[in-house]
């Protein structure tokens, strides 16, 4: 896959099959999108391709809403990667870019610097300045530019639409089944192990201190059980997102027991998947009840069939 960013042509010698949007997830609904993006490519002697935009558009217009992110940029990159698309357009999301028309962003992004010749978009798909760019306009201006157009229906997951807020809403809960469901994958996360307080590892407890980034969406606080992978293992672990309130802390932590592994790993990277729910965070009235609760976590998470 060959990644552009903040382009002003395309670099692809052929036209393109195009798609449009934040693909935040990369989920179901995306992946329905990519797949006939993939087909209609291959038909037509065309590239496909996505044009995706950073930082999200929510950021730009709601500069106070603290909208965290399914995807860092580099998962998002690794996903799309995975689905073999053939290019993947990043661009600013900037003043300029945001004050487009409909109209000016099809004349001057989707024909002029990315020769796209098949359009497909989502069920609800909006651009331009006031959103004044829809599946109508493009199919006007389909024939005058030499493009063809398609809207592709959602992927329902019970009864409503997959969408990134779905997921979002679903992980705030510790809907971790429901969430990985509507992905078609693990949710997962990754970064550098760093050192914390170092209370774990007092009570037979040593705990991996995972250094998240800050636009990345964190689960609701709780205990998890995961996948770990760290130095090319795989391991299983249990998880806890939260405050530690019964050594009374106060800061937002990420820390994974990892089962069966007593390792040295700090400064590494470490990545994990969601695979259950354990429990809210709890705030135990000793340390004996936490060592109690903890037990029990082990034994759940060494009986679960990854």
């Amino acid at each position: 896959m060959i990644i552009t960013e903040n382009f002003t042509r395309s670099l692809s010698e052929n036209p393109l099959a195009l798609s449009i949007g934040m693909f935040d997830g990369v989920h179901l609904g995306h992946q329905s999108i990519i797949k006939k993006l993939n087909i209609i490519s291959e038909k037509k002697n065309l590239e496909s391709a996505i044009l995706t935009f950073w930082p999200h558009p929510r950021t730009i217009f709601n500069p106070n809403d603290d909208l965290k992110l399914l995807n860092t940029i580099d998962e998002k990159k690794y996903l799309l990667q995975k689905s073999g698309l053939q290019h993947l357009f990043l661009k600013e999301f900037d003043e300029d870019f945001r004050n487009l028309t409909g109209e000016e962003f099809v004349k001057q992004i989707l024909v002029n610097q990315l020769q796209v010749k098949h359009l497909i978009v989502g069920y609800d798909h909006t651009f331009g300045k006031n959103k004044s760019g829809d599946f109508s306009l493009l199919k006007k201006m389909g024939p005058e530019f030499g493009f063809e157009v398609e809207q592709v229906e959602a992927v329902d997951y019970k009864d409503y639409h997959i969408s990134s807020t779905q997921i979002r809403n679903a992980l705030s809960l510790g809907d971790i089944t429901s969430a990985n469901e509507m992905l078609g994958y693990h949710y997962s996360l990754n970064g550098n192990v760093v050192h914390g307080k170092k209370i774990g590892r007092t009570i037979g407890y040593p705990t991996a201190n995972i250094e998240v980034d800050t636009l990345k969406l964190l689960p609701k606080k709780g205990a998890y059980i995961v996948d770990v992978f760290v130095k090319n293992q795989h391991l299983k672990g249990m998880l806890s997102i939260g405050t530690n309130p019964t050594v009374n802390g106060n800061s937002l932590s990420v820390e994974v027991y990892i089962l069966d592994f007593n390792n040295d790993i700090y400064g590494e990277e470490i990545s994990v998947n969601f695979r259950g729910f354990l429990h809210d965070e709890i705030k135990f009235e000793n340390l004996e009840k936490l060592i109690e609760r903890l037990d029990e976590d082990k034994r759940l998470t060494a009986d679960f069939q990854f």
